[in-house]
């Protein structure tokens, strides 16, 4: 089986069940066997996401504002948004594996896991979309997963920095938000089964988080560098001075951060 090639299939297409497929096979491959660095490989830099073809990209300036989530087609943008971002996230994790080829068997095991997880969010947010008469690829997505994975192509120390730790754990903070914004609609069965869907995801989320700061901390060992670069890291990529309304202290700490860390991006108390 070639390792890489399987990869880049999934990397490139848009069909889930070949995604699917693939983290299948690579995660028992990985199970079995260790994983061989390919001879010259040089894992290819993408101009465009694998979901191109499937749905129309837009600048984020240009998404329309969500409406009331009341609605079907209120509920159906917001489940789109989510679903768009777990289909990210099946790339992300793969294209990690893909990647960093160079790193331990472990790290390759980690993100095929993930991807594993990310597809199963995918397909359970798809469902429910398609229950409301809509598919994924029906809205306008913006593809800022995707350009941060390209722009950390050189630097898994950054990638691990920026995805997980900053991104992911970012939705830990907007996960209970929109929970929040849902539960006094619950009695609509579909709006229960979106509430249900989304406490699912992000308690699997803050395991995805923690696997990012395991591997996180092991580059900034292996480099000889203190774990604060993580700061200098978010500086490069002007994410530094986000607007951070609300810090789920709870959910980061289980996921690795520590509570200086927690203080420095805006939480007022961490215990």
């Amino acid at each position: 089986m070639d390792f890489y090639d399987l990869l880049y299939k999934a990397l490139t297409t848009d069909d889930i069940s070949i995604k699917e497929d693939v983290v299948l096979k690579t995660l028992a491959y990985c199970n079995e066997n260790e994983v061989r660095e390919k001879e010259e490989f040089k894992p290819i830099v993408f101009d465009t996401p694998s979901y191109a073809k499937r749905c129309t990209i837009v600048n984020p300036r240009e998404l329309p504002a969500r409406k009331d989530f009341e609605s079907k087609e209120g509920l159906a943008t917001l489940l789109h948004a989510i679903t768009h971002i777990e289909y990210s996230a099946i790339d992300l994790a793969l294209d990690a594996v893909y990647r960093f080829y160079d790193m331990p068997l472990e790290f390759k095991k980690d993100w095929l896991i993930v991807a594993q997880d990310e597809v199963r969010h995918f397909n359970m947010l798809n469902t429910m979309l398609e229950d409301l008469g809509y598919k994924y690829g029906d809205f306008v997505v913006h593809s800022g997963l995707f350009d941060v994975s390209m722009h950390t192509v050189g630097s898994a120390l950054d990638r691990m920095a920026i995805v997980p730790r900053y991104y992911e754990a970012s939705g830990l903070d907007v996960n209970p938000q929109i929970i929040k914004k849902l539960d006094n609609k619950r009695k609509k069965p579909l709006i229960a089964q979106v509430i249900e869907a989304l406490h699912i995801i992000y308690y699997e989320e803050i395991d995805h988080v923690y696997k990012g700061d395991k591997w996180f901390k092991y580059l900034c060992g292996q480099q000889g560098l203190e774990e604060n670069v993580y700061f200098d890291i978010l500086q490069k990529y002007e994410l530094l001075d986000k607007h951070r309304p609300h810090i789920n202290v709870d959910a980061r700490k289980e996921a690795g951060f520590t509570c200086d860390e927690i203080k420095k991006l805006g939480a007022k108390e961490c215990k």
